[in-house]
């Protein structure tokens, strides 16, 4: 086995008669589809070696984290192994974090992998590249508020909504049988609290998934509680309303839903402090929170500014419109990661493309483009973004959200049934993007027939 000083170095290219080196660091939505795409055509005709480097081993689609957190959805039966998917579509698969660029030698260092022991399952390595492509995505942004990184918990990653939804289940059967952490005894009444703090789509689609998952919880006897009178809901918004970047019309409407379900909402309130059982907001008030949950916004990985590459305030990557880096032709960003010119945006507003799963997905597609004319020497041509509008699920009770473009030719707003199965499909474009339609529409399938058969929450 390597040891932990030592370094491998992989994909040194020999000659010009070599295949064309892409590596993709971030297996995200964006970077997955790409990946794959390229791996069906230049992968698997050779033109092109393919290598995607994520430092985790399997992928699951961002935006279902929450449902993962409130135990709706078995991660199990969701997630995708990198190498088995580097297996069926023609690409490499490297596992490990980036930790250094060298774009002289055109170089990416790649961190070794250890298991829950310590031990060491992978060595460091060092990945050549002709192209780079950083999809890395982003991270939790805890806005240096005290106390929120050490007693809040994020659902940010895969192994942070598993361990939330571990946590949940916990405290329901410590409240069922009246037992009070800061009380150390019995409390006279079984109650849990639960702050989730950002009012936007993450926090807002949780609230109303854990409102669904104490109902089940309890009718499967994991608690006697009463969902509604004795598990509270609260969820925090330091804007004047939730879901401030979407439509106010869907903003009034979902703060309706929520009150319907028990859940309160409290806008115009920064939290200042979060204690280990507390939460204390700006103006004053204090309260008592069982679980902590942060969901109020997301930065870039601090690697980006150690790499040498233009950043703005935010640490993404400056990128022209073309999606390359304004350090370095050889060097492409795209998604979270990425700081990209939106000059169809009112100038009066940030013109930058949004942190969306959409627009992840749309420079997915031009990416491919992008690096095929790469490759044939002709020119690279502009990404524009296409808000296609947002959508909001409040799990099994409704989902809202409103459309744009240029059929519609203005906002529609849009509710009930409709709202969720364009929710639903979202996921869906996304799976056939990586494994096509047949086998998209049999896992479909196949999933339907096991929840037939499984509890609607995931108990344990």
């Amino acid at each position: 086995m390597t040891s932990n000083n030592e370094t491998q170095t992989y994909s040194i290219k020999k000659n010009d008669s070599d295949p064309h080196r892409i590596v993709i660091v971030g297996g995200g939505a964006g970077g997955l589809e790409l990946a794959t795409s390229l791996g069906n055509k230049l992968g698997k005709s050779g033109r092109a070696r393919i290598v995607l480097v994520d430092c985790t081993s399997v992928h699951i689609w961002k935006p279902l984290l929450h449902e993962v957190a409130a135990g709706s959805m078995d991660a199990s039966a969701h997630q995708l192994e990198y190498a088995a998917q580097a297996r069926w579509h023609h690409f490499v698969f490297q596992q490990g974090a980036l930790t250094a660029l060298d774009r002289e030698r055109k170089i990416i260092t790649v961190a070794a992998v250890n298991d829950t022991d310590g031990f060491e399952l992978l060595p460091q390595r060092e990945l050549a590249y002709d192209t780079l492509v950083l999809a890395i995505g982003s991270v939790t942004n805890f806005f240096k508020v005290p106390g929120a990184e050490q007693h809040a918990i994020a659902v940010d990653t895969l192994s942070q909504a598993e361990h939330f939804r571990s946590r949940m289940i916990a405290a329901c059967m410590r409240a069922d049988r009246r037992i009070d952490l800061r009380e150390g005894e019995q409390a006279p009444r079984p109650k849990l609290n639960i702050a989730i703090i950002g009012g936007g789509a993450t926090g807002v689609e949780l609230s109303a998934e854990l409102r669904n998952t104490a109902e089940v919880l309890g009718a499967y006897g994991l608690h006697q509680l009463d969902a509604k009178r004795d598990i509270h809901i609260t969820l925090i918004e330091a804007a004047p309303r939730i879901l401030s970047a979407l439509p106010e019309q869907v903003s009034i409407k979902t703060a309706a839903l929520l009150q319907k379900l028990h859940i309160k909402v409290m806008t115009n309130e920064k939290v200042s402090e979060i204690q280990p059982l507390k939460v204390a907001t700006a103006s004053g008030k204090v309260l008592v929170s069982d679980l902590t949950v942060w969901a109020a916004g997301i930065q870039a990985p601090s690697i980006l500014m150690q790499l040498g590459l233009a950043v703005n305030h935010l640490g993404q990557i400056k990128v022209a419109q073309t999606l390359v880096s304004e350090t370095d032709p050889d060097i492409f960003a795209f998604g979270d990661c990425a700081s990209c010119p939106w000059p169809l945006k009112d100038k009066s507003e940030n013109n930058t493309v949004p942190p969306r799963a959409q627009a992840a997905h749309q420079q997915a597609v031009f990416m491919f483009d992008a690096l095929e004319r790469r490759l044939d020497g002709r020119p690279l041509q502009n990404f524009n973004y296409h808000d296609l509008g947002s959508l909001v699920s409040l799990g099994r009770f409704d989902a809202v959200g409103n459309l744009m473009g240029p059929l519609i030719g203005s906002t529609l707003f849009i509710e009930g049934f409709l709202a969720r199965m364009l929710y639903i499909s979202l996921y869906r474009r996304h799976l056939i993007a990586l494994h096509g339609f047949m086998r998209t529409t049999a896992d479909t399938l196949g999933q339907w027939l096991q929840r037939k058969t499984a509890p609607r929450v995931k108990l344990h």
